[in-house]
């Protein structure tokens, strides 16, 4: 693949200001020269995302995500190199230059994105043909219009096992790229491969990004005695479904405040259909933090709405765990007089929902509520039990007035007085208080060595040449933000002169991007894994540190190639007693 033009680029990462781009997807706050603000990578409260509008890069001291804003766009967006320029200069209206770039990776995302969208095409036209009769009678029993169906591009899957195949074949395309693609599944016959369609017989929903695309597909069986209900696309280049979010394309679009997590597709079809335009699922997983990150880019709330059986309601507390973790706002949907929303709207009406929705327990009532399961509280034994669970809901609470409300809450439905709750609250808070205390202060001591610890990973050998590592980073920091040292000490030292081989191989990039465009661009580093991009941009961290003086670089120099002699020289337990005795008096 031909590289992009450094010009092309420096201009884009100028109007593409990291700032601005960040700022769409996460809150930020001034903290002096960077900004901060909770990481859309991973699960947190307090932020450790860090984006230094100086170096126009950001770096998360949590999970150790780092790079420039053309690797910011490739992760949250999941995009490769060239989609992510492609997707920026978009944004900001530059026109690609005219060479084509389309690396083996992109060639193939982009024929299995094609291949997504015809398969969903075949299957909405099979959905009203003659042979998807019953598939359309599936949906209609269900419920659903015509209008319903076309919005959300439903479809049927044709009985027999190579219709999808045969027609995929017309449209040039192989059985392998099929197959990687998850709509043909394979077996072995006498040593040969025989491909065969990955549907048939089934109702199909298509899972689209955000952008319209269509990732993958979930085929439900039309009858309730078929062996699987379900066959969803596995992972595939394009499709992770620990990532995405179903109808989130159309929920962020609704003026709605709040989105209504839901476990099933067709659940979330049948509350758009009734006007509840913001409601969104998971695809066939327990929920994932990738997918509350994802959620809390385009809400401050969510509302769940998990089925009302144990398998549900269980979901439903682990989801609930998962947001503890982040600043989303929660409460919990309960289904009284149906197993799901789709049953409650068949049997009762939007209107019942609509109540439900407006009557939903925020998580502190819901964790009461089910602190109560199983336990008679018409009991002295019961009512303790009860009340020894609740406390410890209510001695999460901060506020002394919510607080107040939920004890004499309490005290008035279990007859116990509002004082002696209060009272067991406060012990439970107080014992926590001392543990968190404890937390905190060693949280606060580790942060730089969790920082410290993400790096290690990627270079291993740093831990065992610490002061070498130290001033190896700090040379590349610094050659990174001063080009122009690059010159004066490049016949003083080479990569080879490094202790650690990860630090050898960043100065090695460093000085190819330098000799090639007169600065370095993190984004542009090749032959780097995200985790060790993350390392990079844990390097440029220490740019407002530096000196900025060509001293500086030399003392790192100095340093450096001090560590290598002592290598050189082999460990003290191998040496001989005349070398360890030169070595001692040296």
């Amino acid at each position: 693949m031909a590289a992009l033009n450094e010009d092309f680029l420096s201009e884009l990462r100028t109007l593409a200001d990291i700032e601005s781009t960040v700022s769409a997807y996460v809150p930020l706050k001034r903290r002096g020269r960077i900004l901060t603000g909770i990481c859309p990578f991973h699960n947190e409260k307090t932020p450790s995302f860090t984006v230094y509008p100086e170096t126009q890069s950001y770096y998360c001291f949590g999970c150790g995500s780092g790079g420039d804003v053309i690797t910011f766009i490739k992760n949250i967006e999941n995009l490769d190199y060239i989609e992510s320029v492609r997707y920026l200069a978009e944004r900001v209206g530059m026109s690609m230059p005219q060479e084509r770039f389309q690396s083996d990776l992109y060639e193939k995302r982009r024929r299995m994105f094609e291949a997504n969208r015809l398969a969903a095409r075949f299957f909405h036209a099979a959905l009203y043909s003659p042979e998807g009769k019953a598939g359309l009678q599936y949906l209609y029993n269900r419920g659903l219009s015509d209008a319903t169906i076309r919005k959300f591009g439903l479809g049927y899957a044709p009985a027999g096992w190579d219709k999808l195949r045969n027609f995929m074949r017309q449209q040039g395309f192989t059985d392998l790229e099929l197959y990687e693609a998850n709509l043909l599944r394979v077996r072995d016959k006498n040593g040969k491969k025989h491909y065969y369609d990955a549907f048939v017989d089934r109702a199909m929903f298509p899972v689209l990004d955000l952008r319209g695309n269509v990732l993958a597909f979930s085929g439900r069986a039309l009858t309730s005695d078929a062996q699987r209900k379900y066959v969803n696309t596995s992972d595939t280049l394009i499709y992770k479904k620990g990532e995405n979010i179903f109808a989130l394309n159309f929920a962020k679009k609704t003026a709605k405040d709040f989105l209504i997590l839901c476990e099933g597709n067709l659940d979330v079809i049948s509350l758009h259909q009734a006007g509840f335009d913001n409601a969104v699922a998971g695809l066939g997983t327990a929920l994932t933090e990738r997918q509350v990150a994802l959620l809390a880019r385009y809400t401050g709330a969510v509302y769940l709405c998990y089925d009302a059986d144990e398998a549900g309601q269980k979901a439903a507390q682990k989801a609930l765990r998962l947001f503890e973790s982040t600043t989303l706002r929660v409460k919990v949907i309960h289904l009284e007089g149906g197993k799901d929303p789709d049953e409650i709207l068949k049997k009762f009406g939007a209107g019942r929902f609509k109540s439900l929705l407006e009557g939903a327990a925020n998580d502190v009532e819901y964790r009461i509520l089910r602190a109560r399961d199983g336990i008679d509280v018409t009991t002295d034994d019961g009512k303790t039990r009860f009340l020894a669970a609740a406390c410890a809901v209510l001695a999460e609470l901060h506020s002394p007035v919510e607080l107040d409300v939920y004890a004499a809450r309490l005290s008035e439905e279990l007859g116990v007085s509002k004082d002696a709750i209060l009272a067991q609250t406060k012990n439970i808070t107080k014992n926590r208080s001392r543990y968190t205390e404890k937390h905190i202060l060693r949280e606060v001591q580790s942060f730089e060595k969790k920082a410290d610890k993400a790096i290690n990973i990627v270079n291993p050998e740093r831990a065992r040449h610490m002061r070498a590592a130290k001033a190896e980073e700090l040379l590349c920091a610094s050659l990174m933000h001063n080009p122009e040292f690059f010159s004066q000490i490049k016949e003083e030292i080479t990569a080879q002169d490094f202790i650690t081989s990860f630090n050898a191989r960043v100065f090695s990039e460093i000085a190819a991007q330098l000799i090639r465009n007169g600065m370095f661009s993190i984004s542009a580093a090749a032959g780097f894994s995200s985790e060790e991009i993350g390392a990079i941009a844990r390097i440029q961290t220490l740019i407002p540190q530096l000196a900025n003086t060509l001293a500086e670089c030399r003392d790192c120099i100095k340093v450096i190639l001090e560590e290598k002699a002592k290598t050189a020289k082999g460990a003290p337990s191998e040496l001989s007693d005349e070398d360890f005795l030169k070595l001692f008096q040296n």
